[in-house]
């Protein structure tokens, strides 16, 4: 008997619970199953959903049982949260097929002796849901009234993020960011012009059945609309057409504004999607390094150049941190760090839960490391775009302020080339592109300029 999308969800949390990455968990049952599409798509909601609202799952559990959720074992967390996920967040599922559901998998994974509990929380969940609704407040989630844990608690956040929002944006803004991060992504395609144009992709999708729109001021942008299955089946893939690509991080490439003939570094490049679109701006004309320390993630990158057909993009295997052979070479890098990714949360279900304050000082030092090291390959007069996509401005406003005061030969280029992206830029001349304003992925991004006079460290003594 074939597993059910319920059974595989189990098997894949209890992966992500012992360490396993979420997407590589849910791939995985997803590879060894024989789902029907329907069916896969419940699987995917399940297992995302229940790691997203893991928080406010667990203080239900705590509100609901004697035992707080922490005192649980994890195979019986694990089965309270997917029963408790499917009663709040899956309207579309009657709440006695979620309870009989979830009793019979406690019973199917040697939990038999704790199905009367699961039962029991759950229907006492629907109880107490049924009586808020007649009374019209609508919420059984019992919640603190500082806004830090009130959120958390709600939308399912460390405080330590909500706090982050909050010194930033302030509580209404911090919930609606809150809220958009716990939706489904979407999936957006930059379309290479060197092979075909829009019109040709959106009448490919559309005879496929897959609607498509327009995204203003992004010419190469397309996003897909509904369930899409694998991508590497949809047309125009192996034609080498499209790549999938966030809107956010297409407007990267439209800042650096790379010329043909031009040399370029991309310090931060695999797997290749901005070092591609750079070739694509440059018409293929010119030469890109695109540098990375993973061996694996630049055969990722060399794969995308092939199947577009880019022959301008050349890989450098190396850490950028220490790499010398660049100075003074190119007329723009892209410095694309590596970052605590809060600005894709709702990409990466467990990202949330994963990173904490000491990871992101630790990534504010590399950032700053590969930002020094990277400026020393621009030109007099070339131009530097540093690049993230998180929201914390350690990551940030606080890396770029410090590398400015410290080295005076570089400042602040406004960048008025692209109507979207200078729409976007601040009094501070930074972009910072917030999802709920602007429907794409979290980014910051900014372009440098430096000064066309020689600098003590250019002169040899």
């Amino acid at each position: 008997m074939a597993a059910s999308p319920r059974q595989l969800a189990f098997l894949a949390l209890r992966a992500v619970y012992r360490g396993a990455f979420a997407d590589i968990a849910l791939d995985r049952v997803l590879s060894e199953s024989k789902l029907g599409v329907a069916d896969r798509r419940l699987l995917t909601e399940l297992v995302y959903g229940s790691i997203r609202r893991q928080r406010t799952l667990d203080a239900l559990i705590d509100q609901l049982a004697k035992k707080k959720a922490s005192q649980q074992s994890p195979d019986l967390r694990l089965l309270c949260h997917l029963g408790l996920y499917q009663l709040r967040y899956l309207t579309q599922i009657p709440g006695s097929a979620a309870v009989n559901t979830t009793v019979e998998l406690a019973k199917q994974n040697g939990l038999s002796g704790l199905s009367g509990f699961v039962n029991g929380l759950l229907r006492q969940y629907v109880r107490l849901s049924e009586q808020a609704s007649s009374v019209a407040v609508g919420e059984v989630l019992q919640l603190p009234d500082l806004p830090v844990t009130r959120l958390g608690t709600l939308h399912s956040y460390p405080d330590w993020i909500v706090q982050t929002w909050l010194d930033q944006f302030g509580e209404a803004e911090t919930e609606k960011l809150c809220q958009w991060f716990n939706q489904p992504p979407t999936i957006d395609l930059r379309i290479n012009p060197l092979q075909t144009d829009l019109e040709t992709v959106e009448s490919a999708m559309q005879s496929a059945g897959i609607p498509t729109r327009r995204l203003p001021g992004l010419p190469q942008a397309l996003r897909l609309s509904g369930a899409v299955g694998a991508v590497h089946t949809l047309p125009g893939f192996a034609e080498g057409w499209w790549m999938v690509q966030d809107s956010s991080a297409q407007l990267v490439a439209y800042l650096v504004d790379p010329q043909p003939g031009e040399t370029i570094v991309d310090a931060c490049a695999a797997p290749g999607g901005k070092a591609l679109h750079l070739a694509e701006l440059m018409r293929d004309q010119g030469k890109i390094w695109a540098c990375d320390r993973t061996a694996s993630r630049l055969k990722k990158l060399d794969q995308n150049a092939k199947r577009l057909q880019l022959s301008s993009v050349q890989k450098h295997l190396g850490d950028s941190c220490v790499l010398t052979q660049f100075t003074n070479q190119a007329d723009r890098v892209l410095v694309d760090v590596p970052c605590s990714g809060l600005g894709t949360l709702h990409r990466h279900a467990d990202a949330r839960w994963r990173q904490t304050p000491e990871t992101v000082q630790e990534l504010a030092q590399l950032q700053a490391k590969l930002l020094r090291q990277a400026a020393t390959w621009v030109k007099p007069g070339g131009y530097l775009v540093y690049a993230t996509c998180t929201l914390h401005p350690a990551e940030n406003e606080s890396v770029i302020q410090s590398f400015l005061s410290n080295d005076p030969t570089w400042s602040i280029d406004y960048p008025l080339i692209n109507p979207m992206i200078a729409a976007m830029v601040t009094p501070s001349g930074w972009v910072k592109i917030l999802p709920h304003h602007h429907a794409m992925d979290g980014f910051f991004m900014i372009r440098l300029r430096r000064s066309t006079s020689r600098t003590l460290q250019d002169v040899a003594f």
